[in-house]
């Protein structure tokens, strides 16, 4: 049972997944301090966005599969 209804594609998934991934090495390697740590902390969140496939930006502006209700 999903408590959720899935609102991004499987491409949109994965673009998210890489670039949240790279911004949290990218964080990591050129910022220090709690800037690297913020930075990290949302390329991570937007990486489990893609992982999940649930954005709730998107279900909130009614952009996704199930267009706008």
């Amino acid at each position: 049972m999903a408590f959720y209804r899935k609102n991004i594609g499987s491409l949109h998934q994965a673009v998210r997944v890489a670039a949240g991934i790279a911004v949290a090495v990218a964080a990591s390697v050129y910022l220090t301090g709690a800037a690297a740590w913020l930075v990290a902390l949302g390329g991570a969140g937007f990486a489990l966005t893609g992982l999940v496939g649930y954005c709730p930006m998107c279900a909130m502006a009614g952009i996704g599969r199930g267009g706008v209700s």
